[in-house]
């Protein structure tokens, strides 16, 4: 890179950086970037293809074969940070809307705006990609695969949508109970985890499982509400850190549970899918220690060169989870019609994989960067978008949807 292009760079930092408000807290959207980034990093390095004679993709994961991989996932698991700093804002955002004499169903309105068009937007765009794909010659197997892939990290939406519609409850569960508010959501997961892996397992209904999705993503949410509140100190801080730590080698060492916090193909138990007592456990440790580090991540991003792409992330942060599997994709579906190709359409069962696959990351990255150009438009306010084509772009989500989750 030449010396002006660098000093180019320096200019546009100092730009943003000074463009900041004072009150911004750095900390939280340094937090938010952090947790952003281990979405497609995760993804792109623990998610794999083969390919069959056909020429068609099929997922695979390198979990499979390598089993030092599960701690990998460990840090890249932060959704536990992601809700932590969602439920900081989402508290702050609601009590200044109240103060500003705005409604609950008003703030909750712009909210759910704000994450429902990017996800309309992709999906819409899948769903008329699909049927050119195919007709150019991509197999349908392939856009099945690839259809899995992009509505994989959507989930994550919903169950923050419906988390955030709670920020009024979770307020008052704060005021009352202080972190303490926790401690319910804990141990509703703890009694479904000891009927499902018990004693009683076999006698448990297959759905008993779903009991832990809204308590186990709530729980990080409502520490963040409880910090947010300054119902969460630097005490509670160091008590997560330590107890989440404690339960989290207790539940690997004495109750046996899998060591990779996300699914691996053939296991029978997961961690993520619904969250297990094991994703709280780190979540307590993960924001416990976000907790503690806050003022010296905030003054670290004092630093312009810093904080200039923190900023950028947090902008396109909808677009980044909607949009980096398509990245992934835009590499590996060509890469298939060219063959087996080392760490993009080949097995992820050897070593050599897991360094091929390592140096296509720049590449995925750089393709997420180009589609994040123009994708980004679906996070910004359709004001030119009459009702016909909110419409049309529900219809194609629909389909995509129907088709991605094989009901059709």
């Amino acid at each position: 890179m030449s010396l002006p292009t660098l000093s180019g760079l320096r200019t546009a930092a100092a730009a943003v950086d000074a463009k900041t408000p004072a009150h911004r807290d750095r900390a939280i959207d340094g937090l938010r970037a952090l947790a952003l980034l281990a979405v497609p990093t995760g993804h792109w390095l623990l998610g794999g293809f083969t390919l069959d004679s056909q020429g068609a993709l099929h997922n695979a994961s390198p979990l499979a074969s390598f089993g030092f991989f599960a701690p990998i996932s460990w840090g890249l698991q932060m959704l536990g940070i992601f809700f932590l700093v969602g439920g900081y804002a989402s508290a702050l955002s609601y009590r200044r809307a109240v103060a500003r004499g705005e409604s609950t169903g008003g703030w909750l309105r712009g909210r759910l705006a704000r994450l429902g068009r990017p996800v309309l937007g992709v999906t819409a765009v899948w769903a008329t990609l699909i049927p050119v794909l195919y007709a150019l010659g991509v197999p349908g197997t392939t856009l099945r695969t690839g259809s899995t892939l992009v509505i994989q990290p959507l989930w994550f939406v919903g169950v923050y949508t419906v988390i955030t519609a709670l920020t009024p409850w979770c307020i008052r569960a704060a005021e009352r109970m202080k972190g303490w508010a926790v401690v319910p959501l804990l141990g509703s997961v703890a009694v479904v985890d000891f009927l499902r892996y018990g004693p009683f397992a076999d006698a448990m209904p297959s759905w008993l499982s779903l009991l832990n999705l809204l308590p186990g993503w709530v729980f990080a949410y409502q520490l963040g509400v409880c910090w947010s509140e300054k119902k969460l100190g630097r005490r509670g801080a160091w008590l997560l850190l330590a107890g989440g730590t404690a339960l989290f080698a207790a539940l690997l060492l004495v109750f046996h549970y899998p060591a990779s916090m996300v699914g691996v193909p053939g296991e029978a138990r997961t961690n993520s899918h619904p969250p297990s007592l094991l994703v709280l456990a780190l979540a307590a440790a993960q924001s416990g220690a976000a907790i503690l580090l806050r003022d010296r991540i905030g003054r670290l991003l004092r630093r312009p060169a810093l904080w200039a792409p923190v900023v950028i992330i947090n902008l396109s942060a909808m677009t980044i989870l909607c949009w980096h599997q398509t990245a992934l994709l835009a590499a590996a579906v060509p890469g298939s019609f060219v063959g087996t190709v080392p760490g993009l359409t080949a097995g992820p069962d050897t070593l050599g994989w897991i360094a091929a696959r390592v140096a296509w990351l720049p590449v995925f990255a750089a393709l997420l960067v180009l589609i994040a150009r123009y994708a980004r438009a679906f996070e910004a306010p359709w004001q030119r978008a009459t009702h016909a084509r909110r419409a049309l772009a529900g219809l194609l989500a629909a389909g995509f949807a129907i088709f991605a989750l094989g009901l059709a």
